[in-house]
């Protein structure tokens, strides 16, 4: 299975990709898993790392980040299992926002989806508005991308990417009254029915 998960920060991706690449593990699927699309990158990168690239010019930020974009096309094309959170689409909306504002550079996230295999499934997690609060409060990102106040239009930006994308295969879930423990079951059911032939048989044989 190829996956981009999209959404606001605090809607629970990590806990999907994280609890979904376990499932695999335990059953002989080995995703590729990258959750490092945001700035700074703290899936890889030790604290004095990350404050060196909170500190890169803009302009380098950029760059850097279309670079990666363009290289986990490689990527999701030469593995038939991966786990992307975030990637394309959170580049689109956090870049311009957070990253590097007022740099007028045109915008690719169509581009990168014309060349996504076709089996690419495009997940959008979202929350309530006061429920992404009361999760930023209760456990802070040490480095947090959103501020409080800015997560109605990020979610809204979100929304309107995911109806705007070419990705045909698409999901949707709530997480707002959905407890850690019940996301990776509910994709897990939900997501069944955008499965190709290969990941159905797969999927029933280590169930």
């Amino acid at each position: 299975m190829r996956l981009v998960l999209i959404g606001c920060e605090y809607v629970g991706k990590t806990t999907l990709v994280d609890a979904l690449y376990a499932w695999g593990e335990e059953r002989g699927i080995h995703f590729h898993l990258d959750d490092h699309f945001s700035i700074p990158d703290q899936f890889f990168l030790s604290p004095e790392d990350q404050q060196a690239m909170l500190g890169i010019p803009p302009t380098i930020k950029e760059r850097f980040q279309r670079f990666q974009i363009y290289y986990h096309l490689d990527v999701i094309a030469n593995h038939s299992d991966v786990l992307l959170a975030g990637f394309h689409v959170e580049e689109a909306i956090y870049g311009p926002r957070y990253y590097y504002p007022g740099h007028a550079w045109p915008p690719y996230q169509r581009r990168i989806e014309s060349h996504l295999p076709s089996d690419t499934i495009l997940l959008l997690l979202t929350a309530a508005p006061e429920v992404i609060r009361r999760r930023m409060a209760a456990a802070p990102h040490r480095y947090p991308v959103v501020p409080s106040e800015d997560v109605e239009a990020v979610s809204r930006e979100f929304d309107a990417e995911y109806r705007a994308s070419w990705i045909e295969r698409k999901l949707r879930i709530d997480t707002s009254e959905l407890p850690p423990d019940q996301l990776l079951p509910t994709f897990l059911r939900q997501v069944k029915p955008l499965l190709d032939t290969r990941d159905l048989l797969r999927w029933q044989a280590v169930s």
